[in-house]
């Protein structure tokens, strides 16, 4: 049970009690969205609001979309991902799914990364309807931002379809509340490498799968390095140059055994200006003068590579209407910038003004004992009723 101090404030009561609602609720990426988007539905609906739902193709999970207001331009948008990630092998001191606060903290699984957010705009919205707002709030809730951005774009597009031209888009990410404006890309990649198996002692008849991965893993740690070497100047982010990382990497039978198969995924997050289009030709070109290689000795050999996932970066908008719009409500005048990617690119580039701005902090995302502290709770409730005002003017 929540502490009556938090839960007799009137100020956060609806808000922490929304926080619960939806921590409770398994979204973990591999998991069905469903159960939360129809409870966050019936939610909307008991105080007149319609939502659209915007389902993945097999139906297993769905985006959000609703307006609270008049259906005209200029309006802005709140957009916040249902989907958390994994809690497997965390040590964790309660429950994940159950709000459990602790010393001024609510500590669960999604409470910073990001379902406050969402939470503190659904709590509110019998005060967005009671505000008479001359323009509108839409509430654009996704999902599998944490493996990928997946859902955003259907939603984006369903945006651009149906709705008035809005003003600004607002995406809730932990930023403590401050002002974000940029973030990097992500791009990630699975290579697999077919060679031909012999015994180890018939090496020059085989092709070794896991050496080949190799070279290629090498060939990526030595463009890692050059960024790493030539930091872009001024950039606010940190690290401030693109990185590139292998992670995962499976392959090989006994070390008696020339390795028929080897398998690796590699990731890189750029920052806004690198060319990735570029270095993926130049690791395809690479991958291919190997395969002609590998061939000449084992025609059945290979490499393939499969983009599993791609998010465009986010570029500071100098002096945007959504910069203006989130200064003014929160009086922060400095600038950020995050090395994690998430759906803020996906709207800039659909040819919307964005900006981050969200409570809690990325510190405690993905981490066991995830939390938020309530003074962050208050500060998102005071920034939306601020929202609310301003829509109303």
């Amino acid at each position: 049970m929540m502490p009556s101090a938090v839960v007799a404030d009137p100020d956060i009561q609806p808000s922490v009690e929304m926080i619960r609602r939806l921590v409770g609720v398994d979204t973990t990426s591999r998991e069905s969205n469903l159960a939360l988007i129809h409870d966050v539905r019936d939610h909307l609906a008991a105080h007149g609001v319609e939502a659209t739902l915007i389902p993945n193709a097999d139906g297993t999970k769905a985006n959000l979309l609703a307006t609270i207001g008049p259906m005209v331009e200029g309006g802005v948008v709140l957009s916040g991902h249902t989907d958390v990630v994994p809690v497997d092998g965390q040590a964790w001191d309660s429950d994940p799914f159950i709000l459990t606060e602790r010393d001024g903290r609510l500590y669960g699984r999604g409470t910073a990364d990001m379902k406050s957010f969402s939470a503190i705009a659904l709590a509110l919205v019998p005060e967005m309807r009671a505000a008479g707002l001359k323009r509108p709030i839409h509430l654009a809730l996704s999902y599998d931002e944490e493996v990928g951005c997946f859902g955003a774009p259907a939603m984006i597009a369903e945006i651009g379809r149906a709705l008035p031209r809005p003003a600004a888009v607002i995406v809730g990410e932990p930023t403590s509340m401050k002002v974000v404006a940029m973030h990097k890309g992500i791009r990630v990649y699975r290579v697999e490498v077919t060679g031909r198996e012999v015994h180890a002692a018939q090496a020059d008849r085989g092709v070794s799968a896991v050496m080949t991965a190799c070279s290629l893993v090498h060939w990526l740690g030595e463009r890692a390095r050059e960024r790493a070497g030539a930091p872009v100047p001024g950039a606010l982010f940190d690290p401030p140059y693109t990185t590139i990382t292998a992670e995962a990497i499976q392959g090989g039978t006994a070390h008696n055994i020339i390795s028929r198969a080897c398998s690796f995924v590699w990731a890189v997050r750029d920052v806004p200006g690198d060319d990735l289009d570029a270095l993926e030709a130049e690791f395809r070109a690479l991958a291919a003068g190997m395969e002609q290689d590998m061939r000449r000795v084992a025609p059945e050999t290979g490499i393939r590579i499969e983009r599993l996932a791609s998010v465009p970066a986010f570029r500071q908008e100098t002096d945007s209407e959504a910069d203006r719009l989130v200064r003014r409500l929160t009086g922060d005048n400095t600038t950020g910038a995050v090395s994690f990617a998430a759906e803020a690119g996906q709207f800039q580039q659909a040819g919307h003004s964005v900006i981050m701005c969200g409570p809690g902090s990325i510190d405690q995302a993905h981490q066991p004992n995830e939390f938020i502290s309530v003074d962050q709770v208050r500060a998102g409730v005071g920034f939306m009723r601020r929202l609310i005002a301003h829509l109303a003017a």
